[in-house]
C-alpha cells in the first residue's frame, strides 16, 4: 500500500461561492504501476482548485487514480472545513465533514479496508 498522509487542499464550494478547506489522504496498492509521491498530490489539486463539493471531490481523486494506474485498490479520506457553513447558515464554527471514497481492494476486503483506516487515524491523522 502506498499511502500519502495529510495533502492540505483548498476549493470553492460550487453551491455558495466560499471556501472550503482541509486535509486529504489517499492510498493504493500498485499492481505493477507506480507514480511519484509528489504527483498525488498534483492530483487532489487539480480537482480542488475548481469549483467543487467535497463529495464529488473525493470521488474525483479516487477514480482519476484508478483511471490511470490500473491499481489493486484505492483510498481517499478528505476531512474538511466550509466556511459556508461558518458564515452563513447555520453558522457552527467548529464543525467539519468527512467524505471517503474506497474502490476495489478498499471497498472489498476488510483487512486492506481496515490497515487503510487505521493508518490515516495513526501519527495524528
Amino acid at each position: 500500500m502506498v499511502l500519502v498522509k495529510d495533502i492540505e487542499f483548498y476549493s470553492l464550494c460550487e453551491h455558495h461561492m466560499l471556501p472550503f478547506y482541509g486535509k486529504v489522504h489517499v492510498a493504493y496498492i500498485p499492481d505493477g504501476r507506480i507514480i511519484g509521491l509528489s504527483k498525488i498530490p498534483r492530483i487532489v489539486d487539480v480537482f480542488a482548485r475548481r469549483l467543487q463539493v467535497q463529495e464529488r471531490l473525493t470521488q474525483q481523486i479516487a477514480e482519476a487514480i484508478r483511471d490511470v494506474l490500473r491499481p489493486k485498490g484505492v483510498g481517499v479520506v478528505a476531512h474538511s472545513v466550509h466556511l459556508c457553513m461558518m458564515m452563513r447558515g447555520v453558522q457552527k464554527q467548529n464543525s467539519s465533514a468527512m467524505t471517503s471514497c474506497l474502490l476495489d481492494a478498499f471497498r472489498n476486503d476488510p483487512k486492506t479496508r481496515a490497515e487503510f483506516l487505521g493508518l490515516v487515524r495513526s501519527f495524528g491523522g
